[in-house]
């Protein structure tokens, strides 16, 4: 099968089917990237309740540009908005909230995911200007799920999905499920565990752009 016959999701695609899974209730950190378009996705009339590492918590969808509070950002200094009910609080305080495993989920990009759910999103071996790890360790610790949202290989086409990956690590074994263009895997006792693939796609393509085993149930 060619690519022509299948078409990866966008980064909204991928957004939304992360949106579509998150159940009502949930208390959730969106990290950047891919994950930053979530709160723009969320099913209508369900409440979840998004929170941002620099203190606030009830996070609403993007802004319009002319409507924008320009004091009002997000931890990745994106324009966000408020909903009613929301809360702003110290960054003290909001780190309680992530170490005190108060967080039912957080939503990172990545780098890399290994097959026992390490995650490498905050540096590149190849990338002499890496940023500091920020609270991305944090989160990946302290909430009790940790979902990835990514494309599923590199732009010259090399897994991003790998039995150990060769980045330095934000955390170990902490990855639960997995969100590409291409499919939905979770990270089981028994490595990459496909839930779902896009139209179009066969086993035996997804495989060849995994960098390890694939199981299907």
């Amino acid at each position: 099968m060619t690519q022509t016959q299948w078409t990866p999701r966008t980064r909204s695609d991928i957004a939304s089917c992360v949106a579509r899974d998150i159940p009502e209730g949930w208390y959730v950190n969106l990290g950047i990237g891919v994950p930053t378009l979530v709160a723009n996705r969320v099913p209508e009339g369900r409440e979840v309740i998004f929170h941002a590492e620099n203190g606030i918590l009830g996070i609403g969808p993007a802004p319009e540009p002319d409507k924008l509070d320009r004091w009002m950002i997000n931890a990745g200094k994106q324009h966000v908005t408020l909903l009613p009910g929301g809360s702003f609080f110290h960054h003290a305080d909001s780190f309680g909230m992530i170490r005190g495993r108060h967080l039912d989920l957080c939503v990172l990009g990545a780098y890399e995911v290994s097959s026992r759910g390490d995650l490498a999103n905050w540096a590149r071996s190849d990338n002499d200007s890496a940023p500091a790890v920020g609270g991305a360790m944090d989160l990946a610790v302290g909430a009790k799920r940790v979902w990835v949202a990514m494309n599923h290989t590199t732009r010259d086409g090399a897994p991003r999905l790998v039995e150990r990956s060769q980045y330095p690590l934000t955390s170990q074994r902490c990855v639960s499920r997995i969100y590409t263009d291409l499919a939905v895997i979770d990270v089981a006792d028994e490595g990459f565990v496909v839930r779902e693939m896009i139209d179009g796609m066969t086993r035996d393509t997804l495989q060849s752009l995994t960098g390890a085993p694939l199981k299907w149930r």
